[in-house]
């Protein structure tokens, strides 16, 4: 079937990965003349029309279409998260829609400058500051630091935004990280034995190589998240949720995992002897080559 340019009006039906919208030619062709969907519908193109209610299919994810119709009917960006941006973008990409691409890069460009206004303290700050006996950032707003390499020990962060910050190679030993957003944080490679993590939010933070033994992860969220080599010995993981966490080749003896959720969490190689696995779900763990020795199985289930 091929659509009639001239009736720009008319109602055009769509299943875009078998989510169904309803628009108009005006809508699909005017704001992006040059786009793939403009084309679809500019009348040269035969396009495939399902036979019972006449939806035209396109094989494409259709949860953010709906923001690809917005856009074209008002031409404003909507406002997402930034994993959510960039699913959008992907999809502008594939539909050619080249204001909305723009749009979408301005949007990030702008939350990264003004998450960069908001940061509290610098680099410079940070370091004049631990100088002291007692040091406190509790409540701060640290996103986007980079506080690598510095002695960072029995300093206290709980409540602080720490997203994106940078730790890789800093001595955190001691320190307090309760209830903090430490979204997507680099912490390769540093010192954080004995610190207190409880209810903290780490999710797809990069802790491999970290020195974690004794450390308080307790109801933290650490989906996501890269253990890759850390020695997480006597570590309390108590209910933490560990879902698509690599922990290949981690040390986790006499770990408290009681309760800790492990769906699809990778485990290739760790050390888990002595550790305390009671009522863990292990069935949908990665578990090849990893040593359970001793390890407190009661209740788990394999």
């Amino acid at each position: 079937m091929a659509y009639d340019s001239e009736s720009s009006s008319s109602m055009v039906r769509l299943n875009i990965g078998g989510r169904k919208f309803c628009t108009t030619l005006d809508t699909l062709t005017q704001r992006e003349p040059d786009s793939m969907l403009a084309a679809m519908f500019s009348g040269r193109h035969t396009i495939c029309q399902e036979s019972e209610k006449g939806h035209i299919f396109v094989d494409r994810d259709g949860k953010h279409f709906r923001h690809i119709l917005n856009w074209l009917r008002d031409g404003v960006i909507p406002p997402l998260k930034d994993s959510e941006y960039a699913q959008l973008l992907r999809e502008a990409e594939y539909y050619q829609l080249l204001g909305l691409v723009d749009g979408i890069k301005s949007a990030l460009s702008k939350r990264k400058e003004d998450e960069e206004l908001g940061t509290e303290l610098t680099r410079i700050d940070i370091i004049k500051c631990i100088q002291s006996d007692r040091v406190r950032f509790r409540g701060i707003n640290l996103s986007g630091l980079d506080l690598s390499k510095l002695d960072l020990s029995f300093v206290d962060f709980s409540y602080a935004c720490l997203k994106t910050v940078f730790f890789s190679r800093a001595n955190l030993q001691c320190a307090k990280f309760r209830d903090v957003d430490a979204e997507a944080s680099i912490f390769h490679n540093a010192t954080l034995r004995e610190c207190e993590f409880t209810g903290a939010n780490l999710r797809g933070a990069v802790l491999a190589g970290a020195n974690l033994q004794s450390a308080n992860l307790q109801d933290a969220c650490l989906i996501g998240c890269s253990f890759c080599g850390a020695d997480l010995r006597s570590a309390h993981l108590q209910t933490a949720d560990l879902t698509n966490a690599n922990l290949e080749g981690a040390n986790l003896e006499g770990a408290n995992l009681k309760g800790a959720k492990l769906t699809n969490a990778n485990l290739k190689g760790a050390n888990l002897q002595r550790a305390y696995l009671r009522h863990v779900n292990l069935r949908d763990t990665h578990l090849e080559g990893a040593k359970l020795d001793g390890a407190n199985l009661l209740g788990a289930i394999r």
